[in-house]
């Protein structure tokens, strides 16, 4: 039997010990809208939300029934960013901003997904690249952080980020 979750709960919205079960997901996977999952326990779950939502670390997904299950973030393989002082970190963000890559901000140091190319330029940089597995939960973006209008007249419109048409 399949299960249906139909809404999200964000994290810090709701207490972690009312979930009954939890969904491992890394990155790629955690942003959908129909997607079937399944839990710790082997329980297939139909995530069937009305648009694509992101799962952070945390997030619950409520099923029909009320039944909370939470999404845990699954290690993966990551670079942790760290250079000398915060100047030459800075750089570095700005570095991997220029190239659009994902990343999140960890204390004095900066998560990306392994690439031997990106620590090959954060080396030429200054900086140092520890290879380690953890879970990735990169910043959303500053399209991601409050819902924008979009106004379709004559002009046309040149931005990327997704949207529905």
């Amino acid at each position: 039997m399949t299960l249906r979750a139909t809404s999200i709960h964000p994290a810090g919205t709701w207490i972690d010990t009312e979930a009954t079960d939890r969904i491992l997901i890394d990155f790629d996977r955690r942003f959908r809208r129909r997607y079937l999952l399944e839990t710790a326990t082997g329980t297939a779950v139909l995530l069937d939300l009305p648009h694509a939502v992101r799962l952070r670390d945390g997030d619950a997904l409520a099923l029909e029934d009320g039944t909370l299950i939470r999404i845990c973030a699954r290690p993966e393989p990551l670079l942790r960013i760290t250079a000398h002082d915060h100047a030459q970190l800075m750089r570095i963000a700005w570095h991997l901003g220029n190239r659009h890559l994902p990343v999140q901000f960890a204390g004095s140091s900066i998560l990306i997904r392994a690439d031997h190319v990106i620590a090959d330029m954060v080396a030429g940089l200054g900086g140092h690249a520890h290879p380690i597995d953890a879970p990735f939960d990169p910043e959303p973006g500053a399209y991601a952080a409050a819902p924008h209008h979009h106004h379709h007249d004559d002009e046309p419109h040149h931005h990327a980020h997704p949207h529905d048409h």
